[in-house]
């Protein structure tokens, strides 16, 4: 059984690496469907064939491999979730905090 939240934090900072691209693309999705640019003019459905499989695929891994770390671990469940997803979105904070 896992005691200390270390785990928790270091492989959700893991999966939040490969997570930065379906955090992106949900972001741009939301961005060009509150405010589409004029010159695109294709539409969103292109990019759902796109972002649909993608964030659907990182987010049954991130669910499967937190669930079967959530059962080995002696942390309360509401603390357990929140650094997980605290930890995975780690990576992307760092991004837009660090871009030049």
């Amino acid at each position: 059984m896992i005691r200390r939240w270390p785990a928790t934090v270091g492989v959700n900072l893991l999966l939040g690496i490969p997570g930065v691209v379906p955090i992106w693309l949900l972001w741009f999705l939301a961005a060009n469907w509150i405010d589409p640019e004029p010159t695109e003019n294709d539409g969103t459905a292109l990019w759902l064939v796109i972002v649909v499989p993608v964030v659907g695929l990182y987010a049954l891994l991130w669910l499967v491999t937190n669930r079967a770390l959530a059962r080995r671990t002696s942390l309360a469940a509401r603390s357990y979730w929140l650094l997980s997803v605290v930890g995975t979105l780690l990576p992307t904070t760092a991004l837009v905090l660090i871009r030049p």
